[in-house]
C-alpha cells in the first residue's frame, strides 16, 4: 500500500503509478483490457445514471479508459479525469485530443483541487484499494465537499478478500 501523501518530488512517487512502475505504463491498457476492466466500467457509467449538462469527475482516472468510455457514451456532459501520475495523464490526453468536454487534471483523491459543490457525480473504478485507511477517508471527505446537492458517488473497487465491490452513495 502505498501512503498517498502529496508531494512534488519526481525521483520518488507518493503514489502507485497506473501500471505499478512508469516503464509498465505502455502495457496497462493492454493488460486492463485482458482482465475485462471495460465490463466494469461499462456497468459503472450505466449505474450513475447520467444526463446532459451534468458535470463528472473519476478520481483515479489513469491512462482516461473509464473516462473516455463515459465521454463517448454520453458526450453532453462535462467531463474531468484526475490523478496524481503524470505519465498516466498524459497518455490520457493523447487519447483524448479529438474529444471536447473532457479534460484530465493531476490531483490527488484526498486533496481535490476543485471547488465545493462542483460536481453532479464522482465515479472512481479499482483505484480505493490502493489507499490507506487515513487517506481514504480524507477522500470521502473531499468526494463529498466537491459533490452538489444531490449529487452522487459511484465506485467500484476490490475488497480485502479480492472479491468486487459496487456503491452508489447520495451526497449533498
Amino acid at each position: 500500500m502505498t501512503n498517498n501523501h502529496p508531494s512534488d518530488t519526481s525521483e520518488e512517487h507518493d503514489y502507485l503509478p497506473a501500471a505499478g512502475k512508469d516503464a509498465l505504463l505502455p502495457c496497462y491498457d493492454l493488460f486492463t483490457a485482458l482482465l475485462g476492466v471495460a465490463k466494469v466500467h461499462r456497468t459503472l457509467i450505466g449505474q450513475a445514471g447520467l444526463s446532459p449538462g451534468q458535470r463528472v469527475l473519476e478520481i483515479g482516472c489513469g491512462t482516461g479508459n473509464m473516462s473516455l468510455r463515459l465521454k463517448r457514451a454520453h458526450p453532453g456532459v462535462e467531463f474531468v479525469g484526475s490523478d496524481p501520475d503524470p505519465l498516466a495523464l498524459r497518455h490520457a490526453r493523447r487519447k483524448a485530443r479529438r474529444l471536447t468536454g473532457i479534460r484530465f487534471e493531476r490531483g490527488y483523491a484526498q486533496r481535490l483541487p476543485y471547488a465545493d459543490a462542483s460536481f453532479d457525480r464522482v465515479l472512481s473504478a479499482l483505484m480505493l484499494h490502493h489507499l490507506d485507511d487515513a487517506t481514504k477517508r480524507a477522500a470521502a471527505a473531499e468526494v463529498a465537499r466537491v459533490l452538489r446537492p444531490g449529487g452522487r458517488l459511484h465506485l467500484v473497487d476490490m475488497t480485502a478478500q479480492g472479491q468486487g465491490c459496487m456503491a452508489s452513495c447520495p451526497g449533498g
